[in-house]
């Protein structure tokens, strides 16, 4: 389809749209949470007296093993280890991973907020928080698990792709999927070990994410080469994003999940448009691999020496600029806003009711005004360019520095 978007991009984008407008038309967030948190509300009671029997056996060396197996799995290594990838040649695994990781934090989040269950009550369960992100994950609702389900699928991808582009036979598929059955479920006794989850969160993170590792690799290679070659990238994804901000369920009380999701939101759509610009330049099959003798150890730690900084140094700017950028147009279109963190200036304040009140809608504002007048959190659109510009340097401007300096 020469000089329009394709059916497939129409079909996805209008069916986001409709469930946008008809979750806000009949509450459907609302009576989907009637449906679900009171049967899970009971089911975590019903667990608790089993998680205190597991805690009886509590050990220090426990303690540890189990908050070192959460951070190894949990959304921020990811974050750190996704880029390394890239840097060492294994582009297509790292894309797909980090499409994967969005995914399976959109789809685990949304049914956090949408159900709105609780974790298990401390006191009388002992709830572990060693590390800053176990303290922000205990702020969010219970099920499902984003451990067990991100688990579930990225190691499974991981296998997934080992098989598919190494040496295949039965020993190595056996061995490969005792290793994740065993990851699996330390990762899932550990959560409840920990306090963090009840055996209906674990439950139901392990069944989610084994539905959606069987939908990515149904898709995974369509997804792909939309990427690579497909029309519309950029503004498809960019479509997409700002769709699935709408689409995203509104939780019983505010948790951090819906920083998360637009955190790796942004990250996913600077990894698309970066890749779509220069798939052919950096992230091709033909790039050397670490070890390789194109790519040896040495060379690769220099490349971690020049990457990592830089994608700090974009991470900032990228901030910087959308604070002062995104309340200069919403200002300029008319819509209202508030900042609950970012811009000090507008917490609590309702950035365009008293400047429009009174007075004739200019052009842009006319063309805005479908927008429901209320204040938007801008911190939302700030997050997402910051994460999207770090993004977009791992793929794009790190890689071109590379080959400047012939690393």
């Amino acid at each position: 389809m020469e000089g329009g978007m394709p059916f497939w991009q129409t079909l996805i984008l209008s069916s986001i749209l409709g469930w946008v407008l008809a979750s806000s038309a009949f509450d459907l967030t609302r009576r989907v949470r009637a449906l679900t948190q009171p049967w899970v509300t009971r089911r975590v009671i019903v667990d608790t007296p089993s998680i205190l029997r597991l805690q009886r056996i509590q050990h220090r060396f426990l303690d540890n093993m189990f908050s070192v197996l959460s951070c190894v799995v949990s959304v921020p290594f990811y974050t750190g280890f996704l880029p390394l990838l890239f840097w060492s040649g294994h582009s297509k695994l790292a894309r797909q991973m980090t499409l994967l990781m969005a995914f399976c934090d959109y789809i685990g989040n949304s049914i956090k907020d949408m159900v709105s269950a609780p974790r298990p009550s401390s006191p009388p369960v002992r709830r572990v928080t060693a590390t800053k992100d176990e303290k922000e994950n205990a702020m969010e609702y219970g099920l499902p698990s984003s451990h067990a389900l991100n688990t579930v699928c990225l190691s499974g991808y991981l296998l997934h792709y080992v098989l598919t582009h190494g040496v295949q036979n039965g020993v190595t598929v056996a061995v490969g999927f005792a290793l994740i059955f065993t990851l699996v479920m330390l990762i899932g006794i550990g959560r409840i070990y920990l306090g963090m989850h009840s055996l209906i969160d674990v439950a139901a993170g392990i069944s989610f994410g084994l539905v959606i590792l069987a939908f990515w690799l149904t898709i995974h290679g369509f997804v792909d080469d939309f990427i690579i070659s497909g029309q519309n990238v950029t503004s498809f994804w960019a479509s997409l994003s700002f769709l699935l901000c709408f689409a995203y369920p509104t939780p019983e009380f505010p948790t951090p999940s819906f920083e998360y999701h637009t955190a790796f939101n942004g990250v996913a759509f600077g990894i698309v448009s970066g890749i779509q610009q220069t798939y052919f330049h950096f992230h091709h099959d033909g790039v050397p691999h670490i070890f390789s003798p194109q790519l040896p150890l040495l060379v690769f730690l220099g490349r971690m020496l020049v990457g990592i900084p830089t994608i700090l140094v974009v991470k900032f700017c990228s901030k910087a600029i959308a604070k002062w950028l995104l309340p200069v147009m919403c200002n300029t279109l008319g819509i209202p806003i508030v900042s609950s963190c970012y811009v000090p200036a507008l917490r609590g304040s309702d950035s365009g009711k008293s400047k429009s009140d009174g007075k004739q809608l200019g052009y842009l504002q006319r063309v805005t005004s479908f927008f429901p007048r209320k204040a938007y959190d801008v911190d939302t659109g700030i997050r997402f360019l910051q994460y999207a510009g770090l993004a977009w340097s791992v793929v794009d401007l790190v890689p071109s520095l590379f080959s400047h300096l012939n690393l």
